[in-house]
């Protein structure tokens, strides 16, 4: 007969991350580990890695560093917990930029502006506050309860594939293929 033993996740956590690439790697090896450590399922831990990573490649495109220092010299800070109810909260608060954090709706060939609508695929909540001036805090529930057994399955919503991805190449008007090669002879 095996024993395990329940270990709990910190109940929180946060650290100072470079405004800028520098420390995202680092946040997110801390975020696995701590929730690793507190038998997070992986299904879990993975999702709420992506989530920081977008939450923090988000603060350091759109927002400004906390205090007064310049893009790229500051920080933002970077935060998760388990709550009593066992819900996985990540956080990233900047200081703020020129708009309030919204889902947004690239184009086909777009490099990037699909962040928000991963995170809402992913998550189980999500929202702003920004009552404190010169701070912006993004908050998300990767995880209604990490606790229970059946955490691991994933908790993906049904249609995540179709949220996150471009439509299919064949529905874009006017873009046929076939021609493109047929010209190639």
């Amino acid at each position: 007969m095996a024993l395990v033993v329940a270990q709990e996740v910190p109940t929180s956590s946060s650290m100072a991350v470079p405004h800028g690439p520098a420390g995202v790697g680092k946040a997110r090896r801390r975020l696995r580990a701590e929730l690793r450590d507190g038998g997070v399922a992986e299904a879990v831990i993975d999702d709420a890695v992506l989530i920081l990573s977008e939450l923090l490649s988000n603060a350091c495109k759109h927002g400004r560093p906390l205090g007064d220092a310049l893009a790229g010299d500051g920080d933002v800070l970077a935060a998760w917990r388990v709550d009593p109810r066992g819900r996985l909260v990540v956080e990233v608060t900047d200081g703020g930029g020129p708009t309030r954090p919204a889902p947004a709706t690239p184009s086909v060939t777009a490099h990037g502006g699909r962040g928000l609508n991963i995170i809402t695929a992913l998550a189980d909540d999500w929202g702003v506050r920004d009552e404190v001036p010169g701070e912006v805090t993004v908050w998300v529930v990767v995880h209604h309860d990490v606790y229970d057994p059946d955490a691991g399955g994933g908790h993906r919503r049904e249609d995540f594939a179709a949220r996150v991805t471009a439509p299919s190449v064949s529905r874009i008007p006017g873009l046929d293929f076939a021609d493109v090669f047929d010209d190639l002879d």
